[in-house]
């Protein structure tokens, strides 16, 4: 068993959880408690009601990317009375990490990601409120190899819009939900932009700029992180660790 308490700090220093900034219902750090020690990690994209129900089983540490506070305050009834239930019976502590996991330079998603795509020399692009959300780097080849290598790489469809040149030579990258900003991606100078989904017209408008588009879906996208960040975890902490794969194809 190791102290709540200590792996809650290790991580929140590793993820630089307090000083960055983030939608209010990511509500970044530890969400629940438990007793105080935990025997193993499960990671998850999202702390919902079947995730949850599957990661019970004793004391332990759900860490998602999309935690329980989304849709802001809600009375503890319903679903999310149940949630609370079955990980307090359970001994489930849950952590959840947003943007800070997003950006972080080893285990984030967008490193993650790149990585498996071959991406080089990537750097920090995309300035939202002082903090730079995704890559940049250079790819040399064809969209359908760029194809190929997202869908091994996510292990699904990858949904293209062709809008900018056959033969790539920069990609810009932000996992999620960052398909409406193809405007903003397109000032950045490169040809191809990667995501997980986006808005109808996005696709039009991505035309319209000369811009690639990837869509790898929001879920694909965001599963490397909590991988990442679980792996290491349990080797500093010599735990057993297992990862929750629930989909939801978007």
């Amino acid at each position: 068993m190791v102290s709540l308490d200590e792996m809650v700090a290790y991580l929140d220093r590793e993820l630089n959880t307090a000083a960055i900034a983030d939608y209010p219902g990511a509500w970044n750090g530890l969400q629940l408690a438990n007793a105080g020690e935990i025997g193993r990690i499960v990671a998850a994209v999202d702390a919902s009601l079947p995730v949850i129900e599957a990661a019970a089983g004793g004391p332990g540490l759900l860490i998602v990317h999309h935690g329980m506070f989304w849709q802001g305050v809600q009375p503890v009834t319903g679903p999310f009375y149940r949630k609370l239930k079955i990980a307090m019976d359970a001994g489930l502590a849950i952590y959840s990490s947003h943007l800070p996991l997003d950006v972080h330079p080893d285990w984030g998603n967008n490193i993650q990601l790149a990585r498996a795509i071959h991406l080089q020399d990537p750097v920090p692009f995309f300035d939202q409120k002082g903090l730079l959300l995704g890559l940049r780097g250079a790819w040399s080849g064809t969209r359908s190899e760029l194809t190929d290598y997202l869908q091994a790489a996510l292990g699904g469809p990858v949904h293209v819009c062709p809008g900018g040149p056959e033969i790539i030579a920069s990609v810009g990258l932000i996992t999620g939900g960052a398909g409406s900003e193809v405007a903003k991606v397109a000032t950045y100078g490169v040809d191809t932009f990667i995501t997980g989904e986006g808005p109808h017209w996005s696709y039009p408008l991505a035309e319209e700029l000369g811009l690639n588009v990837f869509y790898g879906g929001h879920y694909a996208t965001e599963t490397f992180g909590v991988k990442a960040l679980a792996t290491a975890l349990a080797a500093k902490f010599d735990l057993p660790w297992a990862f929750l794969d629930h989909p939801t194809g978007l």
